[in-house]
């Protein structure tokens, strides 16, 4: 394993997830990943995201997708809903 790859698994376990600029930052500062180490990482985070998703019942999503229908778009409460909606959809 890479220096690399263990300070960007170390920040997965913190953080939960990695943005490529997470990704492309540690690569700068401690060296290139490899193509399996690149791979773990995606599939990891994948999990992570289908784990979130699975994570919410049938009522939180039928209570939410009840707000997407009566809140109004640009409101707070209509992006967490949203946020709940789509995570229970990919997760699907």
């Amino acid at each position: 394993m890479t220096e690399a790859f263990d300070k960007l698994k170390a920040m997965l376990e913190e953080k939960g997830s990695l943005s490529d600029e997470d990704i492309a930052g540690v690569e700068a500062e401690a060296g290139a990943l490899t193509d399996d180490e690149r791979l773990w990482l995606s599939v990891e985070q994948h999990d992570r995201k289908k784990r979130e998703g699975d994570a919410i019942t049938l009522e939180q999503y039928v209570a939410a997708a009840a707000v997407l229908d009566s809140a109004e778009p640009d409101s707070d409460e209509y992006k967490e809903a949203e946020k709940i909606v789509e995570a229970f959809e990919n997760a699907a």
